[in-house]
């Protein structure tokens, strides 16, 4: 019994504990959206918690290091230096398998690296288009190349070349684009050439890449949910190999450094790719002119070679491509999937019509 003149709490109003719990449901729901859109921080090699490294590696000026690694004859008595970019989902070892043969015949010094985020390079969140050709010219001052060097890409790696071709022509020699990915929105493309190329893919890949270039900060999310299929690349859907494709395949066996590829973590690498490679750019290839006009070598030096059967990449805007830029010597490979690059001899053809302008050994359209 209360004391007269006592003064009592006042009551909560029933809404305001509604208040509450609506509160609390809403810090809940955001902390865990908030967990679902944004990927964990990278695991950088040789940090707490990161890998270790094993690799020799280059520092850049910003303060990222690349690792790398060289293979042919001694870059001191290279007469050819090359540096391969390599794809999406792989790494400095993925490099083009040139024979030790063709390497000590011609002289050709061999340079691959792991793309930022891969394997043992630092990766790079502000990645763009411009930025990796960037890199390229730094890691080749770095490891004292010359003024010129010869580039190939495959891949994700051949859409960087276009990129090379724009921000750093004055340090290339010749170009190999390899199977190339392509933007489906680059200008120049007709609405029915990225049509064509767009409905050659899985609807789930659609997706994926339409999240990517319309959605980038929801590229982390939608490719690590399970409400629905992803990227069927990213994983390794079998439907996405050509018959030639199937015959490589056992090859991938022997890539026991698998693990090591994607040890930062996927978000700096495979979705970073995907983000920049399918991204807005303020530029096209086709916009593109001869880097090499007026040059003094012999014949043209940028060559684009595809797979008429490949199925991951589309053939179709490599074919529109190679017809609107006349200065691009167009290989179509018409019974090849994706992964021609590895298949026997492939590689040494592809070094030989880079540097000889020998194609002799193969298909061209």
């Amino acid at each position: 019994m209360a004391v007269s003149g006592e003064k009592r709490p006042p009551s909560p109003a029933p809404a305001s504990g509604a208040r509450k719990l609506m509160l609390a449901l809403f810090v809940s729901l955001s902390a865990l959206l908030y967990k679902q859109l944004h990927p964990p921080p990278p695991k950088i090699p040789d940090s707490p918690g990161g890998p270790p490294i094993t690799a020799n590696r280059t520092r850049l000026s910003d303060g990222r290091y690349l690792a790398y690694l060289e293979s042919g004859v001694p870059k001191e008595e290279a007469k050819y230096k090359i540096i391969f970019v390599h794809g999406f989902d792989s790494c400095r070892y993925d490099a083009l398998p040139i024979s030790t043969e063709l390497a000590r015949e011609l002289g050709i010094y061999l340079l691959s690296f792991d793309r930022p985020g891969y394997a043992e390079s630092d990766p790079h969140p502000g990645r763009t288009e411009k930025s990796i050709a960037l890199d390229i010219a730094e890691l080749a001052d770095n490891l004292q190349l010359g003024p010129k060097f010869y580039l190939a890409g495959f891949s994700m790696g051949g859409e960087i070349m276009w990129s090379c071709l724009k921000y750093i022509p004055h340090r290339l020699s010749g170009v190999a684009i390899l199977g190339p990915v392509g933007n489906y929105w680059w200008a120049g493309l007709p609405p029915n050439v990225s049509w064509e190329a767009w409905y050659q893919q899985l609807p789930q890949d659609q997706w994926a890449v339409w999240v990517a270039h319309h959605l980038p900060w929801l590229t982390y999310w939608w490719n690590s949910q399970k409400l629905f299929p992803a990227s069927s690349v990213i994983a390794y859907n079998p439907a996405l190999l050509s018959e030639e494709d199937k015959l490589i395949i056992p090859k991938f066996a022997h890539r026991t450094y698998m693990p090591q590829i994607r040890q930062q973590g996927e978000h700096e690498c495979l979705h970073r790719d995907m983000m920049v490679g399918f991204g807005k750019w303020s530029w096209s290839p086709l916009q593109l002119e001869d880097p090499f006009a007026g040059s003094d070598g012999k014949g043209k030096k940028v060559h684009l070679w595809h797979g008429a059967e490949d199925l991951i990449v589309p053939v179709s805007l490599s074919r529109y491509i190679s017809e609107k830029l006349p200065w691009v010597v167009y290989h179509e490979l018409p019974t090849s999937g994706h992964l021609f690059p590895i298949a026997d001899g492939m590689a040494d053809a592809i070094v030989r019509s880079l540097l000889l302008g020998d194609d002799d050994n193969t298909q061209s359209a």
